[in-house]
């Protein structure tokens, strides 16, 4: 246990000196600590991956754009790292493509290119994908060597995992689809758990704040919604169109149609909302916290000092509380998503109580 909390002392501060903007030899020491800018920086996606314990220096990556003449261009992002122009692509400071790839048209006006270039979260999200290989292809290996064996160490690990999520959620919830959806389910987690967890951190190849992105958590939430909507039963469709509800409730107003669409509608929107609303917070409070030590620096040593032992001491335990929500944003997502494919599975309602005993029966 004390293995493990010192390390999260130590990304804590690692997190705590990536925050300190690098000064240049030409800028002034009574420089302002711009908190907005180092906060959303760190949130937001961008054309770098920074490099610890400098604010300046990024590792670069590509940039793959094409202007309005159909050419592409491809080149590093060091190239426009500083507000350089390369090949007449630079970073816009500011306007409405604040922080992106823009261009000049022969009229001087500034547009956006076709952007495909690898961005930090996309060079996460392959990241991401090569870790979840690197742990349970040779996982799944070693069952097909040993179908009967019982695994240690990691492998032991994992399997208590498993063994939570399919026999305590989703086969007790779908039944004999369990093994048709588990796929995805078990996926959706461990890739929710392991993003999470890497954001925490601040250390190349972790620290891109994939959960915080509504993009990613949007695509999820997709996922999860052509899945329901795509297998669902006649039954479910019927419940969705002409529920069972009195006529004048249906016809010639449709009321209660218009609310389950509307209901099915909002199923995903829930899922992206919570997940990337709880993990964007959870980032935003570290920094804010960590923020306030450079905030109150120049108020004089005293303030500073009892400024920088409250924020590293929230910090830590923010940090600590993360990793536990880290585990339940996962759980939460995987458990709406059963519940969802498990209501559109229902066949009927006779056909559900026969489902029903035959799942307990399975379970006893």
């Amino acid at each position: 246990m004390k293995k493990y909390m010192f390390h999260r002392i130590a990304l804590l501060f690692a997190l705590f000196f990536a925050c300190v903007p690098v000064m240049q030899a030409e800028e002034s020491e009574e420089a302002s600590f711009d908190a907005k800018e180092i906060i959303f920086e760190h949130v937001l996606d961008n054309y770098g991956w920074e490099v610890p314990f400098s604010h300046s220096n990024r590792i670069s990556l590509p940039i793959i754009v094409r202007d309005k003449n159909g050419d592409w261009s491809v080149f590093g992002s060091h190239r426009v790292m500083h507000g350089e122009n390369y090949k007449g692509f630079y970073i816009a400071p500011d306007g409405d493509f604040k922080g992106k790839v823009v261009a000049r048209d022969e009229a001087g006006n500034e547009y956006r290119p076709l952007d495909l270039s690898i961005t930090k979260n996309v060079a996460a999200l392959f990241i991401t994908a090569i870790l979840l290989c690197v742990c349970f292809i040779p996982m799944a290996r070693w069952y097909r060597k040993h179908p009967n064996g019982a695994p240690r160490k990691w492998f032991g690990f994992m399997e208590l995992i498993f063994d939570m999520l399919y026999n305590d959620l989703i086969k007790p919830v779908l039944g004999a689809d369990a093994r048709r959806y588990s796929p995805y389910l078990l996926t959706v987690f461990f890739f929710i758990f392991f993003i999470n967890i890497l954001g925490l951190m601040v250390i190349f190849p972790a620290g891109a704040n994939l959960s915080g992105n509504i993009s990613i958590t949007m695509v999820l939430a997709l996922f999860t919604f052509l899945i329901v909507n795509l297998t669902g039963t006649k039954h479910y469709w019927k419940d969705l169109f002409w529920p069972e509800v009195p006529m004048w409730m249906k016809c010639p107003v449709p009321l209660m149609p218009v609310i389950e669409i509307f209901g099915a509608l909002t199923k995903p929107v829930a899922l992206m909302i919570r997940l990337f609303a709880n993990m964007l917070g959870g980032h935003l409070i570290v920094l804010v916290l960590i923020s306030l030590i450079f905030i109150f620096g120049s108020m004089g040593a005293a303030v500073l000092t009892g400024t920088t032992v409250i924020s590293v001491f929230f910090s830590l335990f923010m940090m600590l509380l993360d990793v536990l929500i880290s585990f339940i944003q996962a759980y939460v997502f995987t458990i709406l998503s059963t519940i969802f494919i498990s209501l559109a599975r229902v066949r009927g309602e006779e056909s559900h109580e026969q489902t029903q005993i035959k799942e307990k029966n399975e379970i006893v």
